[in-house]
């Protein structure tokens, strides 16, 4: 279904004043379990190379355990530190040599030794550096993401801001156009609608011909103050009602059966209670939009509109019997139906538009049930 650029504009926002979204650093977005204390991971790694070191004495001085000893200074390198690393390093260095000895290794001079210790400890440190270099790197990435993070939230919470300032600026200059319409120009209409029924009148009294066309002139400004009128409420529908948005879908329910010569019915038999002027706001419009789309490409002969609550959910649906959505409609949508989900979004709700049973079109919006 296409939206309408017809002749009811469609409205936009919410007359309350926007609020600012508060954006969320990352690590209160994504909740993670919380590390174990170095405390803890150091005596853990004491413990590997405790164990470790009595492995390697029970196999004897013929196997070598230098890549066990280096999985525990990389465990001590990557979750404690550099400086706990070089520590559990030294003590693996010791620990080797001493099990080697303890198991009956017997060397052809201390060089020997001394030459296996400082080929382990080379070792140890090269690894050391890097994956303390990586863990460096990481934690600058994870700053940068975080910061990233933080940018994009509050570029996103600005976005919303403007737009919801947009969109209540453009409200605000519709209920002014209303205004200015039922109570500048309607005023003027009747007036002149006045001076034309005196005129009548004269004219009438002095037996005149013209007296009929005077008549015919009034009525026809009374055509135009019920056109004024029917405008100024589609433009301000909850500014001029005083019960809210039931009141304003009946009267667009009318408006559309008069104007349109379409059936057009309202559903409400257990309304959700809506007080809030933005969220009623919304919703109207959401309703305004789908049936003027259902108007201009569906050509229907019945449009129902239904307002209802489901436990914690309220559903606003616009149904018709008219020809149903185009192939090529998810591709063609334009700016009517953009803002339409938008302000379905604005409400915490969903808004589907999908072929109805009836052959038409059904656009329903589910939102969250308004609190008492």
């Amino acid at each position: 279904m296409q939206e309408v650029g017809g002749s009811i504009p469609p409205g936009s926002t919410t007359p309350l004043a926007p609020m600012p979204v508060t954006p969320q650093p990352l690590e209160r977005i994504v909740r993670t379990a919380p590390s174990p204390g170095p405390r803890l991971l150091v005596a853990v790694s004491l413990a590997l190379l405790v164990v470790i070191g009595v492995v390697d004495y029970l196999t004897g001085f013929e196997l070598s355990f230098v890549a066990f000893y280096l999985l525990n200074i990389g465990f001590a390198a990557w979750l404690i530190g550099r400086g706990v690393a070089v520590a559990i390093g030294a003590l693996s260095i010791l620990t080797s040599v001493a099990a080697d000895v303890a198991a009956g290794a017997h060397y052809s001079t201390i060089f020997v030794p001394i030459w296996n210790a400082l080929i382990q400890a080379v070792v140890y440190g090269a690894v050391i550096w890097l994956l303390g270099s990586l863990r460096e790197a990481q934690h600058e990435l994870e700053e940068k993401v975080e910061q990233r993070t933080d940018a994009l939230m509050r570029e996103i919470g600005e976005r919303e801001r403007l737009e919801k300032e947009i969109l209540e600026i453009s409200e605000r200059e519709q209920r002014r156009i209303g205004h200015d319409l039922h109570d500048g120009l309607c005023q003027h209409l009747t007036a002149t609608a006045m001076a034309g029924q005196v005129l009548g009148q004269k004219l009438a009294a002095r037996t005149m011909p013209e007296a009929v066309d005077a008549g015919e002139l009034v009525r026809l400004i009374e055509d135009g103050i019920a056109m004024t009128r029917d405008i100024a409420h589609g433009i301000a529908p909850l500014e001029m009602e005083s019960e809210g948005l039931v009141t304003a879908l009946r009267a667009l329910a009318g408006n559309v059966g008069r104007t349109f010569k379409v059936a057009c019915t309202l559903e409400c038999d257990a309304p959700p209670p809506i007080r809030d002027v933005g969220t009623a706001t919304h919703l109207y419009r959401i309703a305004q939009e789908a049936v003027h789309n259902a108007l201009r490409h569906g050509k229907p002969r019945q449009i129902v509109m239904s307002l209802s609550q489901v436990r914690e959910r309220a559903q606003l649906s616009i149904e018709d019997d008219g020809a149903g959505l185009p192939e090529d409609w998810q591709s063609g949508r334009g700016l009517g139906t953009r803002i339409m989900q938008h302000r379905a979004q604005m409400l915490g709700g969903e808004l589907s538009i999908e072929p109805s049973p009836t052959g038409g079109t059904l656009v329903t919006c589910a939102f969250a049930r308004p609190r008492e």
